[in-house]
């Protein structure tokens, strides 16, 4: 089989055709067993929906999560639940997008728009990006705190460092990324797990908060908290990534090649972002439970971290829950940096060393980070880890609508394009989330107040 064999097919629906592959030091690089049977096709096909899945559990979740915990209880479960259902929809479109046209999301953007209008989505895109950076690198060092008493300014200075884990990370190849991944996820969801069960909820009322209560359309706080779960939840840059992470399948790219990785791809990103849902759940109801039920306002992370062993009653449940907190701002670096390679090749086709585009990247987060720590505090930092979620969901808009419109266009697709019942509930979700950024910007303008 050759990996090229995609490039040949033709796409009346781009305006021009792209014949660099996406993240080609690693497309194709992974094969898969072609006389296997299903679970070892499985086994082969899995793995990027862990990467997807890592930006769902970041620390910028955290800590819109706790606030949404602490402040209302179990009602804003309901608002996970619907957006991880948007995100299981949404990356399977992008996953489907990148598997049959052979483009990631950016690349076809592009393809679409021209370049000027793609730089303009680029520098959007980019803007998510750091926005995703910064929670990572206020996580890390958040957790850095409050494990060894490192100050958050320095805490966050040393976040830079992991750049060379990263590097050493990508000269074992992409498995290895996607097994360290994997085994961050599986500390993480551990940790929730004792957490849960220590916290002691009420069953009946966390199961009621998977409800839709409308007290959160007409309650502007609980709306804005709505908001940044949903940026936290589904995140622009992961569309851009699972179209091009998918094609490291060296699939064949023919039409029965490409509907039994379509398959696995699905199965393999809506198992693992049914794990991230879990662990969102578990947050929100963690800072119900331990802290909402006994009259306790938390909105910040290092808040939780102090009073939780003291009110769940187990010594050990602060430390675990700093621990979490690492593995979560350390497993996010590795997306965001394939997030940030990938949006720049696709979108202005610049190719720059993985290592340089880390730097960047990460020295634009650390400075607006080191600033607010150094003016405002923690208190400024968790504003800012809050806002930075907000900003994710600005941007939705802008990679969501064009993905459902390649999706669901024959032109593009051909007999892959979205059927009449998903295009419907594509748009749905669409809609939600321009409506609520309307809001949103709305609400900040006419009243001049931060809801936060």
């Amino acid at each position: 089989m050759d990996k090229h064999d995609h490039t040949s097919n033709s796409h009346r629906g781009w305006l021009q055709h792209s014949s660099t592959q996406s993240l080609d030091e690693v497309n194709s690089s992974i094969r898969i067993p072609e006389n296997g049977g299903f679970w070892r096709k499985l086994f082969a096909f899995a793995g990027p929906g862990s990467l997807v899945a890592v930006g769902y559990v970041d620390p910028g979740n955290w800590a819109t999560s706790i606030a949404g915990g602490a402040r209302f209880g179990y009602t804003l479960l309901s608002i996970i639940l619907i957006s991880n259902l948007m995100a299981i929809l949404l990356q399977t479109l992008s996953a489907k997008l990148g598997i049959v046209t052979g483009r990631d999301l950016a690349q076809a953007t592009r393809d679409a728009t021209g370049k000027k209008l793609a730089f303009v989505l680029w520098i959007l895109t980019e803007l998510a990006i750091i926005a995703t950076d910064l929670a990572e690198v206020i996580g890390s060092a958040i957790a850095l705190n409050l494990l060894f008493g490192i100050p958050l300014l320095a805490g966050i200075l040393i976040t830079t460092l992991d750049v060379l884990l990263l590097l050493l990370l990508q000269k074992k190849g992409f498995r290895i990324i996607e097994s360290i991944v994997i085994v961050l996820m599986v500390t993480i969801f551990g940790v929730f797990v004792f957490e849960v069960i220590a916290s002691k909820p009420e069953v009946s009322a966390l199961l009621k908060g998977y409800i839709p209560d409308p007290e959160i359309v007409v309650n502007p706080e609980m709306l804005f908290i709505s908001l940044g779960i949903l940026g936290a939840t589904v995140m622009p840059h992961n569309l851009y990534l699972h179209s091009s992470i998918v094609q490291t399948r060296q699939f064949k790219r023919t039409t029965p090649g490409k509907k039994e990785a379509i398959k696995f791809s699905v199965l393999d990103s809506t198992f693992s972002l049914t794990v991230a849902f879990l662990i969102n759940s578990a947050i929100l109801i963690l800072g119900a439970a331990a802290f909402h039920g006994k009259g306790i306002q938390v909105s910040e992370i290092e808040e939780a971290y102090r009073l939780l062993s003291p009110t769940v009653g187990v010594g050990i449940a602060s430390t675990l829950f700093a621990v979490a907190l690492l593995a979560s701002g350390q497993n996010s670096t590795i997306t965001g940096t394939l997030s940030g390679q990938i949006v720049m090749e696709g979108f202005i086709h610049l190719k720059i060393s993985p290592w340089l585009r880390r730097i960047i990247t990460r020295l634009i987060a650390v400075v607006p980070a080191f600033v607010v720590t150094w003016i405002a505090g923690s208190r400024g930092t968790a504003d800012l880890l809050l806002w930075s979620q907000v900003i994710l969901s600005l941007q939705l808009p802008f990679a969501v609508v064009p993905l459902v419109v390649f999706t669901n266009s024959k032109d593009n697709m051909g007999e892959f394009a979205n059927k009449h019942w998903i295009k419907i509930l594509a748009w749905i979700c669409t809609a939600i989330i321009i409506v609520l950024n309307i809001f949103l910007i709305v609400y900040i303008v006419v009243t001049g107040q931060e809801l936060g």
